[in-house]
């Protein structure tokens, strides 16, 4: 007959792999360079730049809309300098109105 193992170097074998599967799982876990904490922190800065972008590619849509209405007429882009930058004509006067908080109408009708 066959020798067969006897139960200590079956569960002595059994234990050497569970304990190395224990200590593999420690080491990847909490003591590598990309432990679960900087996985996750990653993922977390992840999501806030996707965020981030989507609002600057929508930011990005409006001023190209923006733009192209602007420079199609010359009438626009006068309009566009008045109300953007505050310009005038050297012989005109501008009156800003002002709320009680003393604060220009249009920067309080823009928020």
């Amino acid at each position: 007959m066959p020798d067969k193992p006897s139960n200590f170097s079956v569960a002595a074998l059994r234990n050497f792999y569970v304990a190395t599967l224990v200590a593999w799982l420690v080491w990847i876990l909490f003591l590598d360079n990309n432990n679960i904490r900087v996985v996750l922190s990653n993922r977390m800065k992840m999501k806030e730049l996707e965020n981030e972008k989507a609002v600057l590619t929508e930011k990005i849509k409006q001023k190209k809309k923006e733009r192209n209405e602007v420079f199609g007429s010359p009438k626009m882009l006068e309009k566009w300098a008045r109300e953007k930058f505050k310009m005038r004509k050297p012989t005109e006067e501008v009156y800003v109105i002002v709320d009680a908080n003393n604060k220009p109408v249009e920067s309080s009708s823009e928020k």
